[in-house]
């Protein structure tokens, strides 16, 4: 795998317990969260109904390049169905 981490960002590792050796910072936002409860990811929601996706690994991982293109497509239709004519 490549590596694609950046340690010198301030934030790295986001997340708490992550390997860091191994942490792919590709997807720092991740393309899925629009999804909502849909992304397959790790999340809870804050007391004010916010989805945090702090616990999740899911996209930073091996394999997760590989799902979350698997996923993209779906994304894409959300947004084509909130287009504005």
């Amino acid at each position: 795998m490549t590596n694609l981490s950046n340690p010198d960002c301030p934030y790295f590792p986001c997340h708490e317990g992550a390997d860091s050796e191994n942490f792919n910072c590709l997807f720092c936002y991740c393309p899925l969260y629009v999804l909502g409860e849909k992304c397959g990811g790790s999340f809870t929601y804050t007391p004010a109904g916010i989805k945090d996706c702090s616990a999740c690994l899911l996209p930073h991982g091996p394999g997760g390049y590989d799902y979350v293109l698997s996923r993209c497509g779906e994304v894409m239709d959300l947004a084509r169905r909130r287009e504005t004519p």
